[in-house]
């Protein structure tokens, strides 16, 4: 049951339902999913929208314009919102200002925004005589972001963490040869996360070994418009002659073994996503200090016997302390199949304190009702 419903009316309380499951389509990353309905004065459902991941639409803007797609007027509607409504500029315009511009006379959102400069929605809306109301679905809310609720409020970019395997978890041979145990259809479902990321994070291993170019690049092998910062972390020194350095200045080396320390050196250059590639070393040791938001796994129906592991010792000695991860359905689903390839996704298994960890207003009041 979907906190505070109590307090709406069943059009409202199936509207946030439908927001959030419409959440899911988007992908997680840098941003967070975020679903919207609009609804008529009657409660009628008139038209859903998500955000397909940065740089495009905003949920509310995406409702509203397949509103207007269908010819639908939206002026005196209520809006049901999965976060509050952003109010800065970014790659997109304000979400307020567009839901004031649409004439939108009812706003009902979940949880606050806690990201500074996207925060305040709810105060333009109401400045310009819109109702507004939250807590509706706030825990369901809370839970589908809570990593990037936690990215925010410990301000470091979110983490993806990318491994491609062997069904016995080997990422190399003895040999040391790794390329290629993806299908091609992985290697260009990877290719396009990279277009979508900050930057992509190696150890200076794998730059001294496999001397790899990082770089997000078209099914026809040509560089792709977006590129991610490619960073290498380590103590190593990075060949002034390596593939990663590149010529277009977008190569950081982050001289340090600490994951903590590597993810606040990136977010203060800006990056809010950032994906770990390999090897085992910096795998394990970001899996080991809870550092990863979420994980992505090409399985090849391929057998080793020996090589190179995926990850080393995470210090877990007893089953009990063992790391508990769940399927996530967010962006296309939990398991795909790639070519002859399985796409695993999952996010990690955390408690979710409420009463800790939801932004700004009051936990009593999300878990009950609005404010």
């Amino acid at each position: 049951m979907i906190a505070g419903k109590n307090r709406y009316t069943g059009a409202e309380s199936a509207a946030m339902d439908a927001a959030l499951t419409a959440a899911l389509a988007g992908p997680r990353g840098a941003n967070p999913l975020v679903g919207a309905v609009i609804l008529s004065r009657q409660g009628e459902q008139l038209a859903t929208g998500y955000h397909r991941g940065a740089g495009t639409a905003h949920a509310e803007a995406d409702a509203i314009s397949e509103a207007r797609k269908q010819g639908i007027d939206i002026s005196g509607t209520s809006m049901v919102v999965t976060l509050e409504p952003c109010n800065h500029e970014g790659r997109t315009g304000p979400c307020a200002q567009a839901i004031i511009d649409a004439g939108i006379a009812k706003v009902i959102y979940a949880v606050d925004d806690p990201h500074d400069p996207a925060a305040g929605g709810a105060r333009t809306l109401r400045a310009a005589g819109v109702e507004v109301q939250s807590g509706l679905g706030a825990t369901e809310a809370f839970g589908l972001n809570r990593e990037w609720f936690d990215a925010v409020t410990a301000k470091r970019p979110f983490v993806t963490l990318h491994i491609a395997q062997t069904l016995d978890s080997r990422i190399a041979a003895v040999d040391g040869t790794s390329q290629w145990i993806s299908s091609p259809e992985s290697l260009a479902d990877n290719h396009g996360l990279r277009e979508l990321i900050d930057a992509i994070l190696v150890g200076t291993g794998t730059v001294l070994i496999d001397n790899p170019r990082l770089t997000a690049r078209t099914a026809d092998g040509e560089r792709s418009q977006r590129q991610p910062i490619r960073a290498v972390m380590g103590l190593r020194k990075v060949p002034d002659d390596a593939a990663v350095r590149g010529r277009d200045g977008r190569f950081v080396h982050l001289p340090t073994r600490d994951p903590a320390a590597a993810l606040g050196t990136l977010f203060d250059q800006g990056v809010r996503h950032v994906m770990v590639e390999g090897g085992s070393s910096i795998l394990s040791t970001f899996l080991a200090a809870e550092l990863v938001d979420e994980l992505i796994v090409y399985l090849a129906p391929t057998l080793l016997g020996s090589g190179t592991p995926a990850l080393n010792d995470l210090g877990i000695t007893t089953l009990t302390a063992a790391q508990q991860w769940s399927w996530d359905e967010a962006g296309g689903g939990a398991v795909r199949t790639l070519g002859k390839d399985l796409r695993l996704h999952l996010r990690p298994t955390r408690a979710s304190h409420i009463k800790n960890s939801i932004p700004r207003s009051e936990a009593a009041e999300y878990v009950t009702g609005g404010h």
